[in-house]
């Protein structure tokens, strides 16, 4: 049984451990308002430039030249680019470990292709060096204000690879946040743009009139869009990550004041046993002294 230095130096310890836990949840929260304030203003421009990209692409497809736009060309995925987007650091519970599962499955899931490598965040590059897979670049400590320069720079080599045919396919995975208790795994196929499903009867309904040619004005706005969508992949990551190491921080310091309950109520029973034994010796001895 440790005595009772023993367990005021590991309650003073963990008390020392729930302070820290504390501050970064409080850092965290403080973080997590402003990425969830840009990621809430992000998404419609998102959204609706995934949705005008569909359509431009349909219209396109009309065209007597459509066969000739690399952006159109749908090929056989022999060939993957993978953007992947981690954190910089831990102690954010299970943030970075559902995304390097995620990123396994999809090597299970393309067993036959030869996938490349773009990595965001000192996590998943570690992760990856570590099984030797092929990486084309990697981008770190961008993650604590991105900007959108710093995302168009991670998506132009994949842009160039399609663009050129070096690559059949280019998707990104990435956690989206969702709420302060959840964030989901997110993989998107950026290129070729996927058009909208044409059951949708809102799809069919819309439509535009072009005063350039919808393939001229696709090879402008493809590589603005997917600059555009890794920007967004990059605040939503922002977002997500801060929540999920605020909900981590809250669980650890809960779990520090559990662990803190518990050795002070084993000091306490320490600390009469050894009183109890003090008074047994002292009415011991003056009974024989008698």
């Amino acid at each position: 049984m440790p005595s009772l230095i023993d367990f005021r130096r590991r309650i003073r310890s963990v008390k020392n451990t729930q302070q820290i836990t504390k501050a970064m949840k409080m850092v965290s929260a403080a973080k997590l308002r402003r990425a969830q304030d840009r990621v809430i203003a992000a998404r419609p421009y998102a959204k609706t430039m995934r949705e005008m990209l569909a359509n431009l692409s349909a219209a396109a497809q009309m065209d007597d030249r459509a066969s000739e736009s690399s952006w159109l060309a749908v090929r056989e995925p022999k060939r993957i680019d993978l953007i992947f987007v981690s954190s910089d650091t831990g102690l954010a519970g299970a943030f970075n470990s559902n995304l390097m599962k995620a990123s396994t499955r999809f090597y299970e899931e393309n067993p036959g292709a030869e996938i490349s490598l773009t990595l965001v965040g000192r996590k998943g590059r570690d992760f990856h060096r570590r099984r030797s897979g092929k990486i084309l670049s990697e981008h770190i400590n961008i993650l604590n204000r991105p900007t959108y320069q710093e995302a168009a720079d991670v998506a132009q080599e994949a842009i160039r690879r399609y663009r050129d045919g070096e690559t059949d396919a280019v998707y990104l995975l990435n956690n989206d946040f969702k709420s302060v208790m959840a964030q989901t795994l997110n993989l998107t196929k950026l290129l070729p743009v996927e058009l909208e499903n044409k059951d949708d009867k809102k799809a069919e309904q819309t439509d535009y009139i072009y005063e350039q040619s919808p393939l001229e004005m696709l090879e402008r706005l493809v590589p603005r869009y997917v600059e555009v969508a890794v920007f967004r992949a990059l605040l939503e990551t922002v977002a997500a990550y801060q929540a999920a190491r605020m909900t981590a921080m809250d669980k650890a310091s809960s779990n520090a004041k559990d662990v803190i309950d518990t050795l002070t109520l084993n000091m306490n029973r320490v600390r009469q046993a050894a009183i109890t034994k003090e008074i047994i010796e002292v009415v011991s001895g003056a009974a024989a002294a008698e």
